[in-house]
């Protein structure tokens, strides 16, 4: 840094100046589950004097006293312990000084959640074979966006997509084209939230078919489709999707009307989903897809919208003027749609006035004044997005000074040379200028002459006087790294940057002398240039690159590293050579695996230390090979009887090895000789089921699961012996008896006929009061052998009706016969009061006014009688049917006693506790005890007050 660069940022530090944004705050999204219990805005400015910070929410200031959660740190706000309900919103940060207020761009603070499926058992969805179906997701609250896949029958056994099956990301909803009798099973809907991984299962959704025939053949009918419009910003990836049911199956294609599909789009899903990547305004148009089978086709057609986020074209500078000049700012943002403008003056919108005009993004101010100055913005905007500029705009009005502009009081330069003294003075209005040698007025001619302040006597040649150091190439080097004393350069922490050639230069005020020096930094190397695929095989590839920068230390060695959508980011190959040694410039990475896009880079090494890779190279993709790797874990499902469920673990598409890839089922009973062979072409599946009404349940057979592609045949799995399925339920549970237990408890029994297949898992009770439908019945499910189970948590008073049926893995048997059952009414809830009682000896005769129960109440039954000594927590119960009853009193102490009337529906309330002392002997009433209470009592105060001296007057 030059000692003129160095001026100059000491006279930036000294000058006083409005706040001006170095951080922003950005959009966050907070997982409600996450371990972190804080959140933090971010917000820094500078400015002189150091400015200090405010934060709105929704418009409003915070006041940060209101909430112990709040802090505020060095401009950044912390919110501890966010809550959606307190904290979500729009927020901007809001810096000021002495000069004025800015406001930062609005961010959203959202929160990450994902909520659980509602309860409730869902309707079995019966169709007939060969016609279309959708099973409805009906996902649970959750924020930001959620990931939909399906299950079928059991977790992790997902739904393969595929021509006939399609699982929309828009909606969450399955669509089938074509029912097969395969398809029939328990579907379940999985979603995952993309912020906090969360996963959550829906109630399965049973799909059957019907028995009334096969649905004939009929056109297409587009089920789910993209909007009418769909708008994306430019860069963006756009994902359309569009799925047909029919029969046969429809084809899907895709069309540009009035254009072409770009060259960069991508069919996914069996051509259901086109997808654009990095999308630009080219791309914007009118995108038809269409459905077509044997028997007709349809389609449909949108709109692709592409828009623009607000980009500034031209921004603001700050200003000074002196008093009553004309202010023009003018800020130019690109954008589609077209920017529109606002304007603000410290923080605050600024409002069209006698003197200022605000016209497309041009503020004019006429005859400015002190109340102008301060900090201004303008706003770019359109329906997508906002962007600020700011500006301080300072009035002058001073009288002329040279406080930062001294004149020299001596000037030596060598004689026969030109000079110029400058003169600077700071003052508003911008002051006239005139020079004095002397006492007289300096006149311009030939030899001397003033232009704007500067007056140059021309005598042979121009002289500067400084002291510097300097490199050979500029270089920016901070004050904390570079220390000079009189005569001495030091660099800390010395970088590669840092070399170069240095010039030291002496001069006094009429001559100079110099030196130079080269200051060589040795280093780790630079990275190698462009890595290119020279040729690819399905298990090798051949690469090559020019050398890395060795930064003065030779290089010693080469790494060779791949990247693939498989890999957990980068990762060391094997490569022939084994060691690349530095003076190589190619070498072959092997042991890929076949039919995977990789990315290579190379990284080089010296003794110095490992530099930074290269840039990676284009992503290829390895040739097609037979597969080698068979499936795993081969085994049994539940099915329905005459059923063999096979399951496996899918093959990863990192061991696909090439296009066209699937599974050879084979399955033989025990003890026969020949196999056979089913190819399940879905390579996402990870089941099969066979269907024979020959086969009996529990039949053993052999199985293995092998694998292909276009290339060939791959291994089979080791052979295992699964048993055909045993089957649902087919008795219904008999002798079914519902049993009103309180007023809110209902007992529900039943029995079930033992079965030798088919056996039952456990029970499903299905209850629903009587005035509401079947369908919306609530569920509660039993395990094991029960018989039996109180249902809990009934409203009183209300009929109930009731079915039971028997579930295994397979699914669910017939229901029963509907019974039904009333929940009691509630207890009285008058407690018993007026309670008298009457002591003789070791007994108390207790009496109280009968209860009288209301309309909606059940009857007195009678009432229960709690007592027990005082300290003691268990009561002892004595039950009558009158409103009296003779309590025992034992023991010597008090009694604690209340009263409870009840009826069928339970105990009423307890009337007021009664406290009885147990006397040995002689007769005492309630009415006696209070006297002989309050006797004692007042006894007790004249003791005290005898015993209490007097205070003398």
């Amino acid at each position: 840094m030059s000692s003129e660069e160095k001026f100059l940022l000491k006279l930036t530090e000294s000058v006083d100046y409005g706040p001006v944004f170095v951080q922003e705050p950005d959009d966050i999204i907070f997982p409600t589950d996450s371990d972190e219990k804080k959140v933090a805005l971010n917000c820094e400015a500078r400015g002189n004097p150091v400015p200090n910070y405010r934060w709105l929410r929704n418009g409003t200031e915070i006041d940060l006293e209101s909430d112990y959660r709040y802090s505020l740190i060095d401009g950044a706000f912390i919110i501890s312990n966010p809550s959606e309900a307190k904290d979500f919103g729009h927020y901007q940060c809001l810096a000021a000084n002495t000069f004025g207020s800015i406001l930062s761009r609005e961010v959203i603070l959202q929160f990450a959640y994902l909520g659980n499926f509602s309860g409730r058992t869902r309707s079995a969805v019966s169709v007939r074979e060969g016609q279309g179906v959708v099973l409805l997701c009906s996902p649970p609250p959750h924020s930001p966006e959620i990931i939909y896949s399906w299950v079928f029958n059991e977790f992790p056994s997902f739904v393969a997509e595929d021509s006939r099956r399609f699982i929309s990301q828009e909606t969450g909803n399955l669509y089938i084209s074509k029912v097969q009798t395969s398809d029939v099973g328990s579907y379940i809907c999985l979603v995952k939230n993309t912020v906090t991984n969360a996963r959550v299962l829906s109630p399965p959704t049973p799909l059957t078919l019907r028995n009334d025939g096969v649905m004939g053949e009929y056109e297409p009918k587009i089920e789910v489709h993209f909007p009418f419009t769909v708008t994306a910003a430019k860069g963006t990836t756009v994902k359309m999707e569009c799925f047909a049911l029919g029969n046969p199956v429809p084809t899907i294609t895709w069309m540009k009307v009035n254009g072409y599909i770009p060259s960069k789009s991508r069919l996914r899903k069996s051509q259901a989903v086109l997808e654009i990547p990095n999308v630009q305004l080219d791309d914007a148009g009118t995108y038809e897809c269409r459905a077509e089978n044997s028997r007709g086709k349809n389609s449909f057609r949108g709109q692709l919208q592409v828009y623009t986020y607000p980009h500034w074209a031209e921004k603001l500078n700050d200003t000074q003027l002196d008093s009553g000049s004309p202010l023009r700012w003018e800020c130019k943002a690109t954008g589609k749609p077209r920017p529109t403008y606002r304007w603000l003056k410290n923080g605050v919108a600024l409002l069209p006035q006698s003197r200022v005009e605000m016209v497309n993004g041009v503020l004019m101010i006429h005859n400015v004044n002190q109340s102008d100055a301060g900090m201004y913005q303008c706003l770019a905007e359109n329906k997508y997005g906002t962007i600020y500029a700011s500006a301080e705009l300072k009035i002058l009005a001073s009288a002329p000074t040279f406080a930062l502009n001294q004149l020299k009081k001596t000037i030596i330069i060598p004689k026969d040379q030109e000079v110029i003294i400058e003169c600077k003075p700071q003052g508003s209005p911008k002051p006239t200028i005139s020079w004095k040698k002397g006492d007289k007025a300096v006149r311009e001619n030939k030899r001397s002459y003033d232009v704007n302040g500067k007056l140059d006597i021309i005598l042979r040649q121009y002289y500067k006087v400084f002291f510097m150091f300097r490199t050979q190439k500029p270089r920016n080097l901070s004050a904390g790294a570079l220390q000079a004393s009189s005569a001495d350069l030091m660099i800390r922490n010395i970088l590669l940057m840092h070399a170069g050639r240095y010039g030291c230069r002496v001069q006094t005020s009429a001559d100079s002398v110099s030196d130079e020096a080269e200051l060589l930094v040795r280093g780790p190397p630079g990275p190698p240039g462009i890595v290119i695929v020279e040729e690819i095989t399905e298990s090798t590839a051949t690469l090559s690159w020019s050398p890395a920068a060795d930064n003065h230390s030779p290089i010693s060695s080469y790494n060779l590293q791949a990247r693939s959508p498989f890999s957990l980011g980068w990762q060391t190959v094997k490569t022939v050579p084994e060691v690349i040694t530095g003076d190589m410039e190619s070498a072959m990475a092997v042991d890929l695996n076949p039919w995977v896009e990789y990315e290579f880079r190379v990284v080089a090494t010296n003794p110095i230390g490992t530099g930074d890779p290269s840039t990676p190279s284009r992503m290829i993709r390895t040739n097609e090979a037979v597969p080698k790797t068979a499936p795993t874990n081969v085994s049994g499902r539940s099915g329905r009887r005459h059923e063999l469920v096979i399951a496996w673990e899918p093959v990863s598409e990192e061991f696909q090895n090439g296009e066209g890839f699937g599974y050879i089922v084979a399955f033989r009973p025990n003890g026969t000789r020949g196999w056979k062979e089913k190819m399940v072409t879905s390579s996402e599946a990870s089941k099969f089921i066979y269907r024979d009404e020959s086969v009996p349940p529990l039949t053993p057979f052999e199985v293995k699961v092998g694998v292909y592609n276009n290339k060939g045949d791959g291994p089979f799995s080791q052979i295992v012996v699964i048993c055909s399925a045993e089957g649902e339920p087919t008795a219904a549970p008999t002798d079914v008896k519902a049993t009103s237990m309180s007023v809110s408890e209902i007992l529900v029994a039943w029995k079930h006929i033992k079965e030798s297949l088919g056996r039952p898992q456990g029970f499903e009770i299905g209850y629903w009061k009587d005035m509401e439908q079947e369908d919306a019945a609530e569920t509660v499910k039993t395990r094991g052998n029960e018989s039996s189970i109180i249902l809990t948590g009934l409203e009183g008073n209300t009929l109930y009706h009731f079915t039971v049926r028997a579930y295994n893995g397979a699914g669910y048997g017939p229901p029963s016969s509907e019974v039904s059952a009333a929940t009691k009414k509630s207890p009285p809830s008058q407690a018993p009061n007026n309670l008298r009682w009457e002591q003789q000896g070791s007994q108390l005769s207790l009496g109280w006014d009968p209860v009288r129960p209301l309309a909606n109440e059940s009857e007195v039954m009678g009432y229960k009688v709690f007592y027990r000594q005082e300290g003691h927590s268990n009561s002892q119960v004595i039950e009558t049917q009158k409103p009296q009853a003779v309590v025992p009193l034992p023991d010597a102490g008090v009694y604690i006693i209340e009263v409870r009337a009840y009826g069928e529906g339970g105990d009423g309330t307890a009337s007021s506790q009664i406290r009885v002392p147990s006397y040995s002997g002689g007769k005492i009433t309630s009415a006696q005890s209070a006297l002989h209470t309050l006797s004692m009592s007042s006894s007790v105060t004249l003791l005290l007050a005898l015993m209490i001296p007097s205070t003398p007057w």
